[in-house]
């Protein structure tokens, strides 16, 4: 994936984890194993992202 590409994805996990926390607050969420799945996700892609902070740094 593309940094752009990850950039989105992070934005989308991020906005998905506020509103799934949102929900969980006030008693409407489902499905709670949502909860970790998404912020497990969202660990993965800003991982990715910093991997290729490290490599670009590492190339100059």
């Amino acid at each position: 994936m593309s940094e752009a590409e990850l950039r989105q994805k992070e934005k989308e996990f991020t906005e998905t984890l506020f509103n799934l926390k949102f929900q969980h607050a006030t008693g409407q969420l489902e499905n709670t194993a949502r909860l970790p799945q998404v912020r497990k996700d969202l660990a993965r892609v800003k991982t990715l992202l910093r991997e290729k902070e490290i490599a670009a740094a590492k190339a100059k």
